[in-house]
């Protein structure tokens, strides 16, 4: 096997027609360069110079050999390159995958920061269920994904950066309860909405509110929205993440928000990766970046009450 040493040696002797000067040009002796090509000559068994005590020539199938090996030399030299530019954060590729009951509510508050303070990042974003993304990001589609746990990811790893509690949203107008809380006990006649099979949200809901997953009910949704437009039209009531409240609830007339009061917190919320993916720096800077975001967030809106 040729080493990109004796390549190199052998473009120095190209270059200059001599064997000192070429050596004095690769910091060796002239013995230990001369060997070096011999030896490559052999392994190639071509005879890449002819050379006397006065003078060096390429042969002709070692001036083939010389083109081809500048072709390498040049390859290696945009290896070295793209890796530098990598490792200095100027441009790196980051797709990530996220489910629709966090996109919407997540993604305002963190693009314009992450565009701000980690702009070397050119982020794909794809949203889907949660099934879905866990076997991309097994198979290399994405490089990460934004789920609620608890949910099976097999053996990724993950990072946890926010967690949050369920709350119970109903019109005030069939429903005066006049409570900043309410038990999951106090639910079952209160004809809940929740999203279709397939969302991660609708089984940590009815884990948080022990409810038998073979309970039936009258209207299901695909999102959020759709839930809160059904509640705003008498249709029943529904629980949405704490996340959601901003967007779906507040200044929206007729709504009321209940805290759901059992056990803390009812979903957390985490980026899903491989163990061997090479750009875990990048997933702790988006884990601070997130929490940072979500915690202003969240103060902003105690403020505002």
């Amino acid at each position: 096997m040729l080493s990109f040493k004796q390549i190199n040696y052998a473009l120095s002797v190209e270059k200059f027609l001599h064997f000192k000067k070429a050596a004095d040009a690769c910091f060796i002796s002239p013995s230990t360069l001369s060997n070096a090509i011999s030896e490559l000559e052999t392994k190639l068994g071509i005879q890449i110079f002819e050379r006397t005590n006065k003078k060096v020539i390429v042969t002709s199938i070692g001036k083939e050999i010389l083109k081809k090996a500048r072709d390498v030399k040049h390859g290696m030299f945009e290896i070295n390159e793209l890796a530098k530019t990598f490792s200095s954060e100027k441009l790196q590729s980051l797709s990530i995958g996220i489910i629709p009951t966090i996109s919407p509510y997540l993604l305002p508050l963190v693009l314009p920061k992450i565009k701000q303070d980690l702009s070397f990042l050119d982020l794909n974003i794809e949203e889907n269920q949660s099934n879905v993304l866990v076997n991309k990001v097994q198979e290399g589609e994405l490089d990460l994904a934004i789920l609620a746990l608890p949910y099976d990811i097999g053996e990724l790893r993950s990072i946890k950066f926010w967690s949050e509690d369920f709350y119970w949203i109903s019109y005030k107008k069939n429903y005066k309860t006049g409570q900043s809380n309410i038990s999951a006990t106090q639910l079952s006649d209160k004809n809940l909405l929740l999203l279709v099979d397939g969302h991660c949200l609708k089984d940590h809901i009815l884990e948080a509110c022990n409810i038998d997953s073979n309970t039936s009910y009258s209207l299901k949704a695909s999102n959020l929205e759709t839930l809160i437009q059904l509640v705003k039209g008498k249709m029943g009531t529904t629980l949405i993440p704490e996340m959601a409240l901003n967007q779906l609830v507040k200044n929206k007339k007729g709504l009321y928000a209940s805290h759901l009061s059992e056990k803390s917190p009812h979903r957390e919320i985490a980026m899903i990766f491989r163990e061997t993916y090479s750009g875990q720096d990048n997933i702790n800077k988006l884990k601070v970046l997130f929490k940072n975001c979500l915690k202003n967030r969240s103060k902003n809106l105690m403020d505002s009450k």
